[in-house]
């Protein structure tokens, strides 16, 4: 029967291996912490988006009846016309009031687009910043962590080598 040598392992090997252990279980709760944040702020972009499509398709559908309602009110006023000339001026009106309202509908989708669009990047830039900033914190922790806990193999006191 041959005896196997038996090995222990130093205790400073055991604690720093442990130390390493918890540091890499502390980084990579912060990169946890750090994912969940960047979503959450994708999430609230995505919910500024659905908002302002539900916004800009109840105005859209507000524009929609209003020229619809428009068109039918020309219908009316051109059924009670005494003559074709009275029926031309109705009609020349009902085209000038449209073009300004089809304008003014234009212009205000136009800023409604514009404003969400700019509201969306700033949030998605300011969440992309945190997430780097965030991260490179992290990222700096977890290196600072490792060199205090890591013992310079190169001076057999644990200090920094000369």
């Amino acid at each position: 029967m041959t005896d196997t040598p038996k090995y222990e392992i130093p205790g400073e090997m055991r604690d720093l291996a442990e130390k390493s252990v918890n540091q890499a279980r502390q980084a990579f709760g912060n990169f946890l912490n750090d994912a969940r944040r960047t979503a959450s702020g994708i999430q609230d972009s995505t919910e500024l988006t659905r908002t302002t499509t539900r916004d800009l398709s109840a105005r859209s559908f507000d524009a929609a009846e209003q020229n619809v309602g428009a068109a039918f009110e020309l219908a009316q006023k051109l059924v009670h016309a005494s003559s074709v000339q009275e029926a031309m001026q109705l009609q020349a009106e009902f085209v000038r009031s449209q073009f300004a309202a089809i304008q003014a509908q234009a212009r205000e989708f136009g800023t409604m687009a514009q404003g969400a669009m700019r509201q969306g990047a700033e949030q998605t830039r300011s969440s992309m910043q945190e997430a780097i900033d965030q991260t490179r914190r992290t990222m700096e922790q977890s290196a600072e962590h490792s060199r205090v806990a890591t013992p310079d193999t190169r001076n057999p006191a644990g200090g920094a080598a000369s």
